[in-house]
C-alpha cells in the first residue's frame, strides 16, 4: 500500500508554506544538519531558502522576483510582515546553500517513490532502472564558461555553454532515482562513464534498461559483475548473424562475445578480473509501422533464460525504454530545464538538483493517483499532475479537511491519462518558423558599438 500525503498534510498548519506538503521540514533540517550550513537570519532560513526554490522551479514564471513576490504573500497569509520585493537577499542565501542539500533532497525524494512500488508494477518482479542523457544550456558568464567550457570553434558572447547530464529513472514509477551534470566534452563526461558513478544506486538482481550507448562489452561485464543484468540495443559497431550462435527460436539465440581492447577507464589490475568472453542474448525485434517499412531492431540482453524471459517479453521490455526520451522531455521541456539560469557552477548544479526534486514531486501525484485509479503512472499525464498540483497547492489552506482536497487533488489528476501509443513515427520537422533574425556572430556589445548603440 503506497503511503498516504494525509500524514505529511496534517501537519502543515495554516499559514504555513504549502510547498511543506511536498517535501517536508523535518527532510530538509536533516540534510542541512548533515552540513557545516549555519543560518544567518530569521528570513531567509534553509527551510525558507528551500521551499522557495522548490516553488521557483515548479512554476511556469521562474524568475526570481516571481518566487521573491511568493514568499511575501505567503508571509501575508501567515499574518507576518511581508518581506522586501527586493530579490538579492534570496539570490544570497540560494547562493549559500550547500549542493549537498539540494542534491540529498533530490535523492531522498527519489528513493521514496520507489520503496513504495507495489510488485504489480515490477517487471517479472524485478527492479528495472532507465538510464538517458542529455544537454542543456546554462547561463553564459564567465564563471560557468570556466568550468563548462564552450564547444570548439565558438566565439564567447555569441552562443550559451552546453552541459551534459545523465539521468537515472525508475521504470515502475517514472521517478528520477539520481542525475548528473558534466561538462559538454572531457574525460569522465560520456553517458557511459557517468552511469558508473552511480553504480551504488543498483542492487543485485536489478535490470538496467538503455539504450544502444550502454552496449559495449566491458560496459556490460561491469554491471554483470554487480549482479546487474542489461537490456540494451546492439552497437552500430557490431553485427549480428542469427545463423551463429545456440538458436533458442526464431530471432532468439545465444551468442558469444569476445574480450576486446581495454578502455582507459579500466586499469590493467582491474582487467585481470573481468571474463575472456561473455554469453549474450540477441533478440529481433521487427517494429511495423502502417505506410512504412518494417524496422528491425536487435535487442542484446545478459537475461539468457528463455523460458523466464520469453523474447516477446524482452521486446515489450525495450519498447519501454521510451518512457525515459518522455520524461527527460517532461524535465525539460514542460517544467523548462532546457536552460538553466543562475550563473555559477555551484548554482547551476543546485537547479539541476532542484529541477529533478520537483519532478519527483509531481511524479508523487501520478504514481498515487494511479494507485487509486487503478492503472500504471506512466498513463497519468505529467503535465497534467502539475497542473494539479500547483493550482491545488494554492488553495490548500482554503479547504476545510485536507483529506477531501486530496481525493479531490488525486481524482483530478487521473482524469487526465495519456494514450498507449508504441512504436510511433515522429519525423525530426517543426512546424513554426524561426523569426527572420540573423544569428550572433560577435559579442552583442560589439554590434552596440558598431550601431552607435
Amino acid at each position: 500500500m503506497l503511503t498516504s500525503f494525509l500524514p505529511t498534510l496534517r501537519q502543515v498548519r495554516r499559514g504555513d508554506c504549502e510547498l511543506q506538503a511536498l517535501v517536508p521540514v523535518e527532510e530538509i533540517n536533516t540534510a542541512v544538519a548533515a552540513t557545516d550550513y549555519r543560518d544567518r537570519g530569521t528570513l531567509y532560513t534553509a527551510v525558507s531558502t528551500i521551499l522557495t526554490f522548490l516553488g521557483q522551479v515548479l512554476r511556469a514564471d521562474r524568475s526570481c522576483q516571481r518566487a521573491v513576490n511568493a514568499l511575501a504573500a505567503q508571509r501575508l497569509a501567515a499574518a507576518q510582515a511581508p518581506c522586501s520585493a527586493d530579490t538579492g537577499g534570496y539570490c544570497k542565501a540560494r547562493k549559500r546553500l550547500p549542493e549537498a542539500v539540494c542534491t540529498r533532497l533530490m535523492q531522498q525524494s527519489g528513493a521514496k517513490l520507489e520503496a513504495e512500488v507495489p510488485d504489480a508494477w515490477r517487471w517479472q518482479g524485478r527492479r528495472v532502472l532507465l538510464a538517458d542523457g542529455s544537454t542543456l544550456k546554462i547561463a553564459d558568464t564567465a564563471a560557468n564558461r570556466q568550468e563548462y567550457p564552450l564547444q570548439q570553434g565558438i566565439v564567447s558572447g555569441t552562443s550559451y555553454p552546453v552541459v551534459r547530464i545523465l539521468v537515472l529513472f525508475s521504470l515502475a514509477v517514472a521517478g528520477v532515482i539520481d542525475g548528473l551534470l558534466r561538462p559538454y566534452q572531457g574525460k569522465g563526461t560520456g553517458e557511459t562513464a557517468m552511469l558508473r558513478d552511480l553504480a551504488d544506486h543498483f542492487h543485485p538482481e536489478d535490470i538496467l534498461l538503455g539504450d544502444r550507448y550502454f552496449s559495449g562489452y566491458w560496459d556490460i561485464a561491469f554491471w554483470q559483475r554487480r549482479s546487474v543484468d542489461v537490456v540494451t540495443r546492439l552497437s552500430n559497431n557490431r553485427t549480428s548473424d542469427f545463423r551463429r550462435g545456440q538458436r533458442l527460436e526464431r530471432d532468439d539465440h545465444l551468442i558469444t562475445w569476445r574480450r576486446t581492447e581495454r578502455p582507459d577507464w579500466i586499469t590493467r589490475e582491474e582487467a585481470v578480473d573481468y571474463p575472456a568472453d561473455l554469453t549474450l542474448r540477441e533478440v529481433r525485434v521487427r517494429v511495423e509501422v502502417p505506410g512504412f517499412r518494417p524496422d528491425v531492431i536487435i535487442v542484446v540482453t545478459t537475461l539468457l533464460d528463455a523460458e523466464a524471459y520469453p523474447a516477446s517479453a524482452i521486446a515489450q521490455l525495450y519498447r519501454r525504454r521510451w518512457q525515459a526520451e518522455l520524461q527527460l522531455r517532461d524535465l525539460k521541456t514542460q517544467m523548462g530545464m532546457e536552460q538553466l539560469t543562475t550563473k555559477s557552477p555551484a548554482l547551476v548544479r543546485k537547479e539541476f538538483a532542484m529541477y529533478l526534486l520537483a519532478y519527483n514531486c509531481v511524479r508523487r501525484i501520478t504514481v498515487q493517483a494511479a494507485f487509486a485509479a487503478g492503472v500504471q503512472p506512466w498513463q497519468i499525464s505529467f503535465k497534467g499532475a502539475w497542473q494539479s498540483l500547483t493550482e491545488f497547492l494554492a488553495r490548500l489552506h482554503s479547504c476545510p479537511d485536507v483529506a477531501t482536497w486530496l481525493e479531490a487533488l488525486l481524482a483530478t489528476a487521473a482524469q487526465t491519462q495519456v494514450g498507449d501509443r508504441p512504436d510511433r513515427h515522429e519525423p525530426y520537422r517543426v512546424k513554426r518558423r524561426p523569426k527572420d533574425f540573423p544569428f550572433l556572430q560577435r559579442p552583442r556589445a560589439e554590434y552596440k558599438r558598431c550601431h552607435g548603440a
